[in-house]
């Protein structure tokens, strides 16, 4: 058994391994096998075969679950800190409807500008978010009772994005597979923005986000510790918004990430927030990019959008958590 002063890192060492390998699995396997050192190789001849597919093709489709899976991972450990509701998720409580209402917003009435997109994604990711947290404020509510009214509120902005495709079917290029989830026809062009949006939410999540361990102790406490607790929440909730905003803007709908990798970190290395956070980015990225990898082998020649995997995968890990939540009384430890 390792002492539990070498276990984190051994831990840490471990996930970066994992990413590591998720990420040689998807550049190399596809309908095409691709030798990654002689693709690397031939990157000095950019026309060549090996070198067009790794640059346009896998390169684009790795980092894409890759930057997916850390935002919104890193965003559900803020979500769920914010409102102290470990059902609490991304696309749980309607932060991802939100986000991906205002995006096909965007595409409609700005068709020649899709750099817009992770803007109004983000925008629409902070309305669900402060819809959530004013709900919470305003009525005291139980973690369940959040998690409903979440639940209304993705009805409203899935009924919106409905009507999106209703009324503008030409303009809404590939909507199914933006509401299902998924990677196929990704490119360096629309990762570009999104990569911004997500590193300066990382960088914000880094720096404010061990501030959660405080808010863990209380309200009362934190403000006897000198915290301005609801500016402090309104930093932490744009945060988790810029990074979901961000991720939907190329990823469409995906769920459960923001849900069930948190609680694996937290069962894994505890509760405090500064090694949670980085271990969530690292784990998100692994199990999207592994996710995806699976999504577009398993039944090869055909694909099949990744956010039909995670869903079943996430779907029963929701439903163990409420049957906690009945049995225990609590899911938060």
């Amino acid at each position: 058994m390792f002492s539990s002063k070498h276990k984190k890192p051994l831990l840490f060492t471990g996930l970066t391994l994992l990413l590591a390998a998720a990420m040689i699995l998807s550049v190399c396997i596809g309908s095409t096998r691709l030798d990654l050192l002689d693709a690397l190789r031939t990157l000095q001849d950019p026309q060549s075969a090996s070198a067009r597919i790794l640059l346009y093709v896998r390169l684009p489709r790795t980092l894409a679950p890759v930057l997916a899976g850390l935002a919104m991972a890193v965003s559900g450990v803020l979500i769920q800190g914010v409102l102290n509701n470990a059902l609490a998720g991304p696309n749980i409580i309607g932060v991802n409807g939100g986000a991906g209402l205002f995006a096909l917003l965007a595409a409609v009435l700005l068709p020649t500008a899709p750099e817009a997109m992770p803007a109004a994604a983000f925008a629409g990711a902070l309305c669900a978010s402060m819809l959530i947290y004013l709900t919470a404020m305003k009525t005291g509510a139980s973690r369940v009772t959040i998690v409903l009214a979440g639940v209304a509120f993705s009805g409203i902005f899935s009924a919106g994005i409905d009507t999106i495709r209703t009324l503008y079917p030409d303009v809404v290029v590939g909507a199914n597979n933006f509401l299902i989830g998924g990677f196929s026809g990704v490119t360096l062009g629309s990762l570009t923005p999104a990569c911004w949006y997500i590193l300066v939410g990382l960088v914000l999540a880094f720096l404010i986000g061990p501030e959660l361990n405080v808010l863990a102790l209380g309200e009362d406490t934190a403000q006897t510790l000198g915290m301005h607790v609801n500016a402090v929440r309104f930093v932490l909730l744009l945060t988790a918004s810029l990074l979901a905003g961000a991720a939907v803007s190329f990823s469409g709908l995906i769920g459960f990430v923001g849900l069930l990798v948190p609680h694996v970190v937290r069962r894994l290395f505890g509760s405090d927030h500064r090694v949670v956070l980085p271990a969530a980015a690292l784990l998100g990225a692994a199990f999207v990019t592994l996710c995806d990898t699976l999504a577009r082998t398993l039944f090869a020649p055909y694909e099949v959008p990744v956010g039909i995997l995670l869903s079943l995968i996430g779907g029963p890990f929701f439903l163990v958590l409420l049957l906690q939540k009945k049995h225990r009384g609590r899911v938060y430890d």
